[in-house]
């Protein structure tokens, strides 16, 4: 099969993974594409989803008997095999289903409409259907996986927010402030359920099976607060254009943490220490805009 990957994803692992590293993954692509469609009993392949995410191929695909599915290929730094192990752990319940893993890094799912997400519908609608679609998330984790819990992945992020600090004193404030808030709520809970850990709402897309279902998990263990304040954050650029940004921010971590039943103090320092660490690594991958718009939205906290 020839194809070209889409210009987000090369672009995307550039930026998260360097160049050289990525063009290694890149180069090779082709051929495990053609291992796994081979190893897959079958698959037939349509076309590459576009304009795509930015840490993995989706190839639409149909299976030997005409089922429509897509198969999924991930560079190994991006832990597949937690994603596998954390979908089959649902096993379809809010997220979208493993039908295959025929090759190492490459998952054959469930075909989803990945052209409809839950931004497709009104702010309001969206949230609702968000919420309702991650508290099925939230369940004890299976035995086995060596998931990172939340204690552990922002201390990995620390380091870079640490360094964005150092290199630009006026970030200093904000990150200080961020850590302070961590430091605080990892010591404050037990709370050890298996996490999404990139929720939003262009993760949740319009399925046959059910209407809304989740995919790209970044799969972790930890509090219910962590994982919710990524979607707190969502259609940030829509609020800071809002001459009421701040307010309506504050008034959806309210709204989140009430329907959730989520500590809404917790919610609040875990949405300011994503914000900023988004913003900090955003700024130090060359995506100077979307740095700038996370960090003013986590100046309004």
């Amino acid at each position: 099969m020839g194809f070209e990957p889409p210009q987000r994803l090369v672009r995307a692992l550039g930026e998260m993974y360097g160049d050289a590293a990525a063009a290694d993954w890149l180069d090779g692509l082709p051929a495990l594409t053609e291992r796994a469609l081979a190893a897959g009993g079958g698959l037939t392949a349509e076309r590459v989803a576009a304009p795509g995410g930015r840490s993995s191929l989706v190839v639409l695909v149909r299976r030997a008997d005409g089922t429509p599915a897509a198969l999924k290929i991930a560079p190994p730094v991006a832990r597949p095999e937690l994603e596998r192990a954390a979908l089959e752990h649902w096993s379809g319940w809010g997220a979208v289903k493993v039908l295959d893993a025929p090759e190492p890094g490459a998952l054959l799912l469930e075909r989803l409409h990945h052209e409809v997400s839950l931004r497709s519908l009104p702010e309001a609608k969206a949230l609702l259907e968000a919420a309702g679609t991650l508290r099925r998330l939230w369940v004890e984790p299976p035995t086995g996986p060596a998931f990172e819990t939340v204690a552990e992945r922002t201390e990995r992020q620390s380091t870079g927010m640490r360094a964005a600090a150092g290199a630009d004193r006026e970030l200093a404030p904000l990150v200080e402030a961020a850590l302070a808030a961590r430091a605080e709520l990892v010591g404050g809970t037990s709370e050890l359920l298996l996490l999404h850990g990139n929720f939003r709402q262009s993760k949740v897309l319009s399925g046959e099976r059910a209407p809304w279902l989740t995919v790209g998990p970044e799969p972790l263990v930890g509090e219910r607060a962590y994982d919710l304040a990524r979607l707190v954050r969502d259609r940030v650029e829509d609020l800071i254009a809002s001459p009421g940004g701040p307010v309506t921010a504050r008034r959806r971590v309210k709204k989140l943490a009430e329907s959730l039943e989520v500590e809404q103090a917790r919610l609040l320092g875990w949405t300011l220490f994503r914000a900023v660490e988004s913003g900090t690594r955003a700024l130090a991958e060359g995506r100077r805009q979307m740095g700038e718009v996370n960090l003013e939205f986590a100046g309004w906290l």
